[in-house]
């Protein structure tokens, strides 16, 4: 996997995927603009880039915030030139919750910054990549299909909007062969989201343990997410548009599932 030379935005990308995303990257070769809200996050980040022999920079910025996003960009073109790559990672969760019970403010800052900061990435970068070309990922998640995802109501709406929001974005611009528009999606991954401290509902409190049964049967480590997540984007601009790749295969779904079965007839797993 290489990008050499490449200049590779990539959002929110100070802990977690994101940010082992920016070290695969630069060990791809990539220049890496790492971002997020928190300044002092990004100058760590891009010490300790730096360290490993990254070529990278540093912009922090809201994503939720139109004109947070231009400097954003700004900064990359007038420090590196051009942007390659445009990866929409910024994003968060609320925990396991009814919806009834989440804060009114945390449900605002949930669509916001994963909903209306993926926007505002494509917005900003579309007319830049039809220009010159390039590559946007949009990072997707739990819920993209549409599906029923109890707990994580508003979490999965919004990751269901970002992968309407690529299959759209991409047929408007289909008449551009070297413009790419795809979304990422990893599946559970053992990081900060899991911790402990993570907000779960009195309600769920008997079944809260299972996140880390489930974590056992589904989840990808995050570095192979990682490798994953820069493969694609080490692919020319224009081969692939408009799909959602999942880390998740089908086998290890249906091995996970039987895991899940056996601990819930074993009583490993707890039921409400």
């Amino acid at each position: 996997m290489s990008l050499d030379g490449k200049v590779v935005v990539i959002t929110g990308s100070t802990r977690g995927i994101g940010r082992a995303i920016a070290e695969e990257a630069g060990r791809a070769g990539a220049i890496v603009v790492v971002s997020s809200r928190t300044e002092s996050a990004v100058r760590e980040t891009v010490h300790a880039l730096s360290e490993h022999g990254s070529a990278v920079s540093g912009f922090s910025a809201n994503v939720g915030h139109w004109e947070e996003i231009d400097a954003l960009k700004a900064h990359a073109l007038e420090t590196h030139g051009r942007i390659d790559v445009w990866f929409s990672n910024a994003g968060v969760a609320n925990g396991y919750q009814p919806l009834d019970e989440e804060d009114n403010q945390a449900l605002h800052d949930l669509v916001t910054i994963n909903v209306l900061g993926t926007i505002y990435g494509a917005k900003a970068m579309i007319p830049h990549f039809r220009e010159h070309g390039g590559y946007l990922m949009n990072m997707c998640g739990r819920g993209w299909k549409g599906s029923a995802t109890p707990y994580t109501a508003a979490y999965a709406a919004s990751k269901a909007a970002i992968a309407s929001l690529t299959r759209s974005i991409a047929e408007e611009n289909n008449d551009c062969k070297n413009v790419s528009v795809n979304a990422f999606t990893p599946g559970m991954v053992d990081t900060d989201f899991y911790a402990e401290g993570m907000v779960v509902s009195p309600r769920l409190a008997e079944t809260a343990g299972n996140v880390r049964l489930a974590l056992e049967a589904f989840g990808t480590p995050v570095d192979e997410v990682a490798r994953r997540a820069v493969s694609l984007i080490t692919e020319k601009p224009g081969v692939t548009t408009g799909r959602i790749y999942a880390m998740l295969s089908p086998g290890k779904v249906a091995r996970g599932g039987a895991k899940m079965a056996w601990w819930g007839m074993t009583g490993k797993m707890k039921r409400g």
